[in-house]
Parts: structure tokens; sequence; C-alpha cells
């Protein structure tokens, strides 16, 4: 009897270990907008490109570069750099030609239309190369047109929608980063580096919360970052931070294939994390913390300042 109690309970055990893995949230890193061959300070294109794939390489973690081809793949030194993503054994996607706003005016659905498929014929013959699209600006058009016409023409060529869940501004992070070191190539960039990673937690908790309280679990979160400089510097360090959240990192792919990435719901709202989207087409506008999802990075800016004042 004693060996059968002991028995059940570490079954017991191993069953309540399975569930807290299982039930553990998780996490695919994506970048868009890479690589970028422009100039930066502290760091060559080869050197920014290097420092992000060994940071993903030290934490063991399989990511997606969604590529816009004329920030540098359209060229042989870009697409090298973009090659070496798929040669590391990360996702390739599509991320148009130019970045153009299919919620502009000026573009037309035709014109959004040719920079998937001029992008398309660069960067297929990558290893790594997957049918996966990413929205720029994570906007699907001004118009029921634009927007249904996209969608009909992803499905037509056979593209996943690269939706994004855990929404960043890490844009905008960068550009104050570049900022202050072309005033000062030497300036501490401690407060910088903190509000950066705090940045994270902050959008990380956020997005996981609304994903409880609105999907009642914790669904595979998407993180959008971009190929540049301040993930450059400070990668390495955000993937330790979500770790030490107790986080665990998994592949987009196995992101995606979770039921909720599935959703196609109305966007109202230009731009904007899949989860958001979702709650606004429920009906669901206006929750506490929803600032700081909208701020794009103003919070984080602004102390920044402060600390410099």
């Amino acid at each position: 009897m004693k060996r059968l109690i002991l028995a059940v309970a570490a079954t017991a055990t191993a069953i309540v270990c399975t569930l807290g893995t299982a039930a553990a949230q998780t996490v695919a890193f994506t970048f868009d907008d890479g690589p970028r061959l422009e100039p930066t300070p502290l760091m060559t294109p080869q050197q920014r490109n290097d420092a992000l794939l060994g940071a993903l390489a030290a934490h063991h973690v399989s990511a997606a570069l969604f590529v816009t081809c004329g920030n540098g793949a359209n060229e042989p030194a870009g697409l090298a750099l973009a090659k070496a993503w798929g040669d590391a054994g990360h996702a390739v996607g599509n991320h148009t030609m130019t970045h153009p706003d299919l919620n502009s005016t000026k573009v037309t659905l035709a014109q959004y239309q040719q920079e998937v498929l001029d992008c398309d014929r660069i960067i297929a013959p990558l290893p790594g190369y997957q049918k996966w699209f990413r929205y720029t600006y994570l906007r699907e058009g001004n118009t029921p047109e634009k927007r249904d016409g996209m969608r009909a023409f992803l499905k037509q060529h056979g593209y996943r929608n690269g939706d994004v869940s855990l929404d960043t501004s890490d844009w905008r992070l960068d550009e104050k980063l570049n900022e202050v070191l072309e005033a000062n190539p030497k300036a501490d960039l401690t407060v910088i580096r903190q509000a950066y990673l705090d940045h994270l937690r902050q959008r990380a908790t956020a997005y996981r919360d609304l994903s409880r309280q609105y999907q009642g679990r914790d669904i595979p979160q998407v993180i959008l970052l971009h190929h540049n400089l301040i993930n450059a510097l400070w990668l390495k360090d955000a993937i330790a931070q979500f770790k030490d959240m107790g986080w665990t990192i998994i592949t987009p792919a196995q992101a995606f294939a979770d039921p909720f990435y599935q959703q196609v719901p109305d966007r109202p709202v230009p731009g904007q994390s899949l989860v958001l989207s979702v709650m606004r087409s429920k009906g669901i506008d206006r929750f506490p913390g929803r600032e700081r999802l909208v701020d794009d990075g103003d919070f984080e800016i602004n102390a920044i300042d402060a600390a410099a004042r």
C-alpha cells in the first residue's frame, strides 16, 4: 500500500509539473525591417547583424526576420546579411520592398501587392524562407477594398499573415539612442538600456494580462522587434530578462500554429497587436493600462529626457 501511495504521489507530481510546463507563458521573437545597410553609431551593418545573430545563438533562440528588401537585401551586401539568418536556422519572411503604408491614400492596392511580389523574388531563394507576410505598420488598409483585396491576395499566393501579439516601440527608443550617440559618441547609455528593458517588460506583462483576461489563457506571444542598433546592443539582455520572468521561448512557427493566430478580425484602428484587434472587434476598446500600449514609447522617452536634465 505504501508503494502504491508513493507511486500515485509521484505520478501526480509529474502531471502537475507537465501541466505547469505546458501552461508556462511562451514568446516567439521576430524582427522587422532588416537587414539595414545604413550606418549607425558604434556598429557597422555587419556588426549589427552579427550581434543580433550572436544574441539569439547565445540563448538558443530560433527567430524570424521579416525582410524589407529596399533596406539592403536588394544589394549583394545586404542579401548576404539576410542569408546569414537563414543559414543560422531562422525563418525569413516578407515585409515588402520599401515599407509603404497601405493606409495611405497615395498607395494603391496594386502597388502594395507588387511590393510583396518584388520582395519575394529576392528572398525566396534564401535558406529559411517561409511564405509569411507581415503588414507594414501592422496596417491592413484604409478601405474595405484594400483590406479584403490584400486578404484575398495573400490567400491566393499561399501566404500566412505574420501577426504580432506583443507590439513594442523599440524603434522609438532606437531613434533616441541614435540621437544621443550622434550628439555624443561616448555618452553613458545606462539609462537608455534600462528604459529599453523596462519597456519590453511592461509591454510583455500588459499583453499577457490582456490575453488572460480576454482570451482566458496565456496565448503564445509573438513579439515585434526591429533589426536595429538598440537590439544589436542589448537583445541578449532582453532575452535573459524574459527567461528571468519565467517565460519560455518558442519558434515563430510554433506560435503561429496556435488557434489564436487563425483569427481574422476587423482592424478599425490602424496598426495594432492582434490581441488589441480581437478585443476591438468585440467592442472592447477601453481598459486599464490602454494608454501605455498605444503611446509609442512616450513614457520611456520622457523618463530618458528627465534623467538627462
